[in-house]
């Protein structure tokens, strides 16, 4: 498994925060999302062998929403 911390603009309120993680977990691969909308930050726990970076991050920015 590995940890990725990501740092996403745009998030204001609880619809962001269940947007992004709905959005997220329904990804193969994807064992854990944590949005922290104070920090601006999405934490997910992945199976590298299965899903990338760049897939979660087009997810998200699919939403809506940028990434840095």
């Amino acid at each position: 498994m590995e940890q990725l911390t990501l740092q996403v603009e745009g998030m204001s309120c609880g619809h962001c925060v269940n947007s992004i993680e709905g959005s997220v977990k329904e990804l193969n691969g994807v064992e854990q999302v944590k949005v922290q909308l104070s920090e601006g930050t999405v934490e997910v726990t992945i199976d590298s062998s299965v899903v990338t970076l760049k897939d979660i991050v087009a997810v998200i920015e699919d939403q809506g929403y940028d990434v840095q």
